[in-house]
């Protein structure tokens, strides 16, 4: 997320600039902030959990997004555009242009060097917001690291930390075995 940002908006307004823009922008607070692009090794760990996830939730209630769609926190407090965004059953939107959703069960963050501590502390903090969010994956693309968060029955978060490439996560919240292996393949080639 770049630090270059523009008056203090309303998230009306924001909704208003960013449906006409030609490039992304998220919003935190009243502040519009442009996005930047993303390094091949970004990409390509985007792309391994696209695949890994999507060919584990065919034939169930469940769509997935990538990182066109925008979503809405707390009452327009954060408006993001999530890597991967899982929803579980019908789609919830913040309006009637249904451009912007609110009920994700599932979102996935791959870290960058530029956006990973904010990604880390306060989009992670409004995320665990979200009243249907029941788990977020924080995922370092190098080295081996996924930060997994997951919703406790009593409201409370959890975090798992897995650095081991051979092993794999459970997401309860879209019954989906995820293996660490894939989420990783081939990355050391977007590396040399």
């Amino acid at each position: 997320m770049s630090t270059h940002a523009l008056p203090r908006l309303t998230p009306e307004q924001y909704l208003e600039l960013e449906r006409k823009a030609d490039r992304k922008s998220e919003y935190l607070y009243g502040e519009m902030l442009a996005m930047a692009g993303g390094s091949p090794l970004h990409s390509l760990v985007i792309a391994n959990l696209h695949t890994a996830i999507g060919s584990r939730l065919r034939g169930k209630p469940c769509y997935l997004f990538n990182a066109d769609l925008r979503i809405c926190v707390n009452w327009g407090d954060l408006f993001a555009y999530p890597d991967l965004t899982v929803v579980r059953g019908p789609l919830q939107y913040r309006d009637d242009r249904k451009d912007t959703l609110i009920n994700p069960a599932l979102l996935v963050e791959v870290l960058s060097p530029s956006t990973k501590n904010f990604d880390r502390s306060e989009k992670l903090r409004l995320y665990r917001m979200l009243p249907s969010l029941q788990e977020v994956l924080l995922v370092d693309p190098t080295p081996v690291e996924i930060e997994h968060w997951k919703k406790l029955p009593n409201g409370n978060w959890e975090l798992a930390t897995i650095r081991d490439r051979t092993s794999g996560i459970h997401l309860e919240s879209v019954d989906v075995h995820l293996p660490v292996l894939e989420v990783y393949e081939n990355a050391e080639l977007a590396l040399a």
